[in-house]
């Protein structure tokens, strides 16, 4: 079992500036591939370079540029290789899947956040010993970091990355371990209805509210932005200190509500773990779920278009993305394994419609957004219980089957 760790790492001011020159120049390397594989494509009758033909071009790049290339590690540049070229195989995986494309971009130096090393003891290492009170990470081309380890590391480190949030930087270790103890059984069951009234609804009647924690924090944040907005757009080392210090106001703010969706998703999918042994809900497709609907030209106008509802889509879309579903879902799933729990997503189409009595499915089944009334049985409940409940069921005739 692989599970990750994440530390705050307490530079000095050289060891900051030496990650900064490590993030730009892995920045630099990424481009400057991505360039290499352009220009093969256009002008050398459409060749592919691969990440084999890059990686070996890896010794003469460090060899013609030591002062930026040659003091980072060989195994960590090959990282970066890998990463531009898992961008190029989603992007072919989505054209052959008929979706938007989305070609693989230069990286900005403030877009470029992340150094990835493969293996612990090459290019960095994990110095973490029991009896030592201050924790360190020794990367290199920059020194032994100090590290805020908040919590112990169980298992073998594999790999180390360095990530830059704002103007923090954190290590992110992942560590190889044991299957641990599955918690006790405990007999119940729930299916879990996911929604924006509330965070989510379980079969059992219990409502979670839902933080709307980006709401909360929206009158600061517009506030923030409209300060920033007043700067001219400047790059980084070109800004003023008034200017920085409304573009780390604004991150600050995105990032405090970053943090508080994780703990919610956290806290709420931990309650639900302990609680039940099988947990079924919504398979959503949340990207689709939040597009943009598409314009409607007007016929009788050339160059018009009819109304077609984006301004309240758009509200909802920031209602679904404030909510976090991918998030919490992931962190569910991650959290069931470790527990030994099972939690099984099933199709979603027409459980809030369905009567959980009679099985009669209709539209006009829920009238309002929170009542439902069966027109055949007269079955009455909240429309979200309802939901959960038709999860639930769904959810334990598919395990059933799987097991036959």
């Amino acid at each position: 079992m692989i599970r990750a760790y994440k530390f705050l790492m307490r530079p000095t001011v050289r060891q900051e500036q030496a990650l900064g020159e490590m993030l730009r120049d892995h920045c630099s390397l990424y481009n400057g591939a991505l360039q290499e594989r352009r220009d093969a494509y256009r002008h050398a009758s459409k060749t592919s370079v691969k990440y084999g033909q890059q990686s070996g071009q890896l010794k003469d790049i460090r060899a013609f540029d030591p002062e930026r290339q040659g003091r980072w590690s060989f195994s960590s540049q090959q990282a970066t290789l890998r990463r531009l070229d898992k961008a190029f195989a989603a992007f072919f995986c989505r054209i052959k899947a008929g979706d938007k494309p989305g070609y693989p971009r230069f990286r900005g130096v403030n877009w470029f956040d992340t150094v990835d090393f493969p293996r612990d003891g090459d290019g960095c290492r994990w110095e973490a010993t029991p009896h030592d009170r201050v924790t360190r990470v020794r990367f290199q081309g920059v020194g032994q970091v100090k590290v805020n380890q908040h919590r112990a590391v169980v298992g073998e480190v594999k790999t180390v990355s360095v990530k830059r949030e704002g103007r923090k930087w954190f290590v992110v270790l992942t560590a190889e371990q044991p299957q641990p103890e599955p918690l006790p059984a405990t007999g119940s069951v729930a299916g879990i209805d996911l929604g924006i009234a509330s965070f989510l609804t379980d079969s059992n009647g219990v409502h979670v509210p839902n933080p709307r924690h980006a709401r909360k924090a929206a009158a600061r944040l517009e506030v923030a932005q409209q300060a920033l907005s007043r700067f001219p757009r400047r790059k980084a080392k070109n800004r003023t200190r008034n200017h920085q210090r409304a573009v780390d106001k604004v991150a600050a703010l995105h990032g405090k509500v970053r943090r508080q969706r994780l703990d919610h998703a956290h806290k709420t999918a931990l309650g639900l773990v302990r609680e039940y042994d099988f947990i079924a809900h919504e398979d959503l497709k949340i990207r689709n779920m939040s597009k943009a609907p598409a314009p409607k030209p007007d016929p009788e106008q050339p160059g018009g278009f009819l109304p077609n509802g984006a301004a309240s889509k758009a509200g909802l879309n920031r209602a679904i993305a404030d909510a976090g579903w991918g998030v919490f879902l992931t962190i569910l799933n991650a959290k069931a394994e470790s527990a030994g729990r099972e939690v099984m997503a099933v199709n979603p189409r027409n459980t809030s419609r369905t009567c959980p009595e009679c099985g009669h499915t209709a539209k006009e089944n829920r009238p309002t957004q929170e009542k439902f009334h069966c027109l055949s049985c007269g079955h009455r409940a909240h429309a979200d219980v309802v939901g959960a409940t038709n999860v639930l069921r769904a959810g334990l005739g598919r395990r059933d089957a799987n097991q036959a």
